[in-house]
């Protein structure tokens, strides 16, 4: 079985090892050495990545006890083996972020972390009770705190009879040893995955947005390296926002609000507007029925000139649209059940679309020529 040298020392970067076997897999060469600094994917924690020689190291899995690095090319011999130590590293930092704050939490409502997961931009963890905003509030606040107290962070193993004597966090039964994670008197939670040495080294713990997922609630947070590019990111939009509004960072809510009022108002008025000259562009119309083009409505635009038009004529179409790009169409009747001639528009004229009795909606693909003489022989 590989040894095992994330657990005896998390900081190392570069190591050598004897590779044990190789084997082509489906998603490239499987390696085992006899030693490994890797962490496999576990626990809610993402495998390492890095080098194994001259071969790139995509991910690092567990299966059937032995760590299997996949490689990007094959390897043998003795090799030296780099890890991607800034994503280690990161990984350290989002996992003890969220020991200290899942322990926080479980102190302050009794909750269990029953989901974690960390992801490429962001980490998420799910609780098996509601939280409040005021809540979150505070644990994120004394989560901070823990933080600032730069709390050691260490690995117990005990045997089976002392391990009664411990109060502990698990997501779940472990068979074998246990191994504790233990944050001062913050947490204190069964775990297989690699950790900074103090919460100091963990930096900025966020929440930026909580859900309820199932019977609780679903958590995404920032943590270290991930807080710090993520707030980076933020202040540079509320910046810009706030020169594009000429306000204020700290009043740029206010004044988009005031924007949006102004759009509504702007849209409004429009939509008035849109309606008088639709109201112009079919004054003249009478008859059975009435099929008109214009080329510039929107698919909205089309239902709303159909439906005009429908006040006016038994059954009424309007295609909007252009022959190179094909025509967005809307059907009206205020008498005629229309679904049938939709049915006929799809047919012949390379269309989809349906809706109600007495209005239908869709596309076609086909020349105005081709419309034309479709309505004239309907």
């Amino acid at each position: 079985m590989t040894e095992r040298l994330y657990y005896k020392d998390q900081y190392i970067k570069e190591f050598e090892a004897e590779v044990v076997s190789c084997t082509e897999g489906k998603n490239g060469f499987e390696v085992i050495l006899d030693k490994t600094a890797f962490f496999p994917e576990g626990g809610g924690q993402p495998g390492d990545r890095g080098f194994i020689g001259e071969a790139k190291v995509i991910d690092t899995v567990e299966k059937d006890d032995e760590i299997i690095h996949i490689c990007d090319a094959a390897v043998s011999g003795r090799v030296n083996c780099t890890l991607d130590f800034d994503l280690r590293f990161s990984n350290m930092q989002q996992h003890s972020g969220e020991h200290v704050f899942s322990g926080v939490l479980h102190s302050m409502l009794g909750y269990d972390n029953v989901g974690f997961h960390m992801g490429e931009s962001c980490m998420t963890v799910d609780f098996n009770g509601v939280v409040t905003a005021d809540q979150l509030a505070e644990i994120e606040r004394l989560s901070n705190e823990a933080v600032y107290r730069n709390i050691p962070v260490e690995s117990i193993y005990p045997t089976a009879e002392e391990l009664e004597n411990y109060d502990y966090r698990s997501k779940k039964e472990i068979k074998g040893q246990v191994r504790l994670t233990k944050i001062g008197d913050v947490d204190l939670c069964a775990c297989c995955g690699t950790h900074v040495a103090m919460t100091g080294e963990i930096g900025p713990i966020k929440a930026v947005s909580m859900m309820n997922y199932k019977s609780g609630v679903r958590i995404t947070l920032q943590v270290g390296r991930k807080a710090f590019a993520d707030y980076c990111e933020k202040n540079a939009s509320v910046y810009a926002i706030s020169a594009l509004l000429c306000a204020k960072t700290e009043e740029v809510a206010e004044a988009v609000e005031k924007l949006q009022m102004r759009l509504k108002d702007a849209d409004f008025r429009y939509q008035a507007l849109k309606k008088e000259l639709f109201a112009e562009k079919i004054k003249a119309v009478s008859g059975e029925r009435y099929c008109m083009f214009d080329d510039g409505a929107s698919a909205d635009d089309a239902r709303i000139l159909a439906d005009m038009l429908a006040d006016k004529v038994g059954i009424a179409a309007v295609f909007s649209g252009n022959d190179d790009e094909g025509y967005k169409y809307a059907v009206v009747s205020r008498e005629n059940d229309v679904r049938e001639i939709g049915k006929a528009i799809n047919a012949s004229l390379n269309g989809r679309g349906g809706g109600k009795p007495n209005m239908i909606q869709g596309s076609v693909v086909s020349k105005r020529s081709t419309v034309e003489e479709f309505w004239n022989n309907l």
